[in-house]
């Protein structure tokens, strides 16, 4: 692979030369490959057509996710996410016994691959917080819910230098990945001290369309603060928050 030099970088395609940037620089390379016509009819790539189909599908239904979470995704994620949100969707998909390849479709039942899934893979949930808690996702009533008992937060969260205050948050969204649509709620406490002082029992609850038969996520996490001049601003712009999928109800 050749590397460009000289004051002016050059991007595109000139030819059958591609100039183009990467973390090592700019550089050049050969264009070549298939062609797109070829790829879309010929039947010796119907497998490649068959596996687009469903990484496209993998992306479409990562970015719904990440749309119905997105007021608590602006402040907690990793350069990585997207892809490997995209990764776990993968597998989804090709968990549909159902559906022929190329058709398969992320459903509900298999959703249970996303549990446990973190949006910062530099804040993951299950190593800052130890304080225990329950989630509860009531489809009937639309509750989705997550109870933490009381705790000291000095003894029960690895939190990063420089913090002095938490919040704990929650999210909830019935999502319907046919339809491209979702319904969502989000919520959270207060600023809290990281403090020895055991917190009051916290109940987090969002609250949706009662009686949702499409996949119900329940998602919970941690933000870190520090408290300058009595403002709370976010820590490192949130560099080290948390944000899990902890439940899930399939259809």
């Amino acid at each position: 692979m050749a590397k460009q030099k000289g004051i002016i970088p050059i991007e595109g395609t000139l030819g059958n030369i591609t100039f183009y940037r990467s973390k090592e620089g700019y550089l050049i390379r050969e264009k070549g490959g298939v062609s797109k016509s070829r790829i879309s009819t010929d039947p010796a790539f119907q497998r490649t057509r068959e596996n687009g189909a469903e990484f496209g599908r993998a992306g479409t239904s990562g970015k719904l996710i990440r749309t119905a979470f997105r007021e608590m995704l602006l402040n907690v994620s990793d350069s990585k996410m997207v892809s490997r949100l995209t990764q776990v969707l993968m597998q989804v998909i090709k968990a549909d016994t159902v559906s022929e390849r190329g058709l398969r479709k992320v459903n509900g039942p298999n959703l249970i691959f996303l549990k446990g899934f973190d949006f910062n893979v530099n804040g993951k949930l299950a190593t800052t917080l130890f304080a225990p808690y329950s989630a509860d996702i009531n489809r009937s009533s639309g509750q989705l819910e997550i109870t933490i008992p009381p705790f000291s937060a000095a003894n029960m969260i690895a939190a990063p230098a420089g913090a002095t205050h938490f919040r704990l948050i929650a999210g909830g969204a019935a999502i319907d990945f046919e339809g491209n649509t979702y319904d969502a709620a989000n919520t959270g406490t207060t600023h809290l001290p990281l403090s020895g002082t055991d917190t009051a029992e916290i109940t987090l609850n969002c609250t949706i369309t009662a009686a949702s038969t499409k996949p119900l996520l329940l998602l919970f996490g941690l933000e870190f603060y520090q408290m300058v001049n009595d403002a709370h601003y976010s820590l490192k712009n949130g560099a080290f928050n948390c944000l899990s999928v902890i439940d899930i109800s399939g259809e």
